[in-house]
């Protein structure tokens, strides 16, 4: 792995574990066992560094939820969007619980988060449109945005949401499935009777994990 690579994956680990305002360049070229100097020739300072996660971040957040084309299992489907969902929370887990605080420092990350976000809301509205059309939800075509929108609120605040309501929160896998489980739990309502089968069956897998 090239240097810039392992900074970028050793500040990722470091972040999560620890948050990303304890965490310095010392700190993350100490954890790779580099000078501070190799890593300033790679980055400039840490907010480039948190730049290059958000990158990837991205890259892999639209292609998880690109719509996907064919003829597929409509439970393979959802399992598929919901892992992703999961895979992301407590991948990029640092990110999601210090938003607001990493977005206001840095105006141009900002800019490239909404335009990301503008992009990722399109995919997701063509996402439940498909479910629709399998006959998993039943949703007026007018309600998508909204059903949408709050399903995004959840992802992109829960954690922050569990940060404010313990002095102790430490983000474990647990905290991250609960936030699973307040999504499946909006579009319930919204599921046919064979919608709300597989999300039943969804439901019960991620609550057998912290049986």
């Amino acid at each position: 792995m090239k240097t810039r690579d392992k900074i970028v994956h050793a500040a990722l680990e470091l972040f999560n574990e620890h948050g990303e305002r304890n965490i310095t360049t010392n700190h993350i070229a100490a954890h790779i066992d580099i000078s501070p100097g190799n890593l300033y020739y790679h980055f400039r300072n840490k907010q480039e560094i948190v730049r290059e996660i958000f990158a990837l971040y991205s890259a892999e957040l639209l292609e998880r939820f690109t719509p996907i084309q064919g003829q597929q299992e409509s439970l393979v489907l959802l399992k598929h969007y919901l892992d992703s969902i999961f895979t992301l929370m407590w991948k990029y887990r640092f990110f999601y619980a210090n938003l607001p605080e990493i977005l206001q420092r840095d105006t141009d990350l900002h800019a490239d988060y909404i335009k990301v976000q503008d992009k990722l809301q399109t995919n997701l509205i063509n996402i439940m449109r498909a479910f629709v059309e399998l006959k998993l939800l039943k949703v007026e075509e007018h309600e998508l945005k909204s059903l949408v929108t709050t399903l995004h609120l959840i992802a992109s605040s829960w954690l922050g949401y569990q940060s404010a309501m313990s002095p102790r929160t430490h983000i474990t896998e647990q905290i991250v499935h609960q936030g699973m489980l307040q999504m499946i739990a909006v579009v319930k309502p919204k599921a046919t009777e064979q919608g709300r089968e597989q999300l039943q069956l969804l439901e019960d897998g991620v609550k057998a994990m912290h049986a």
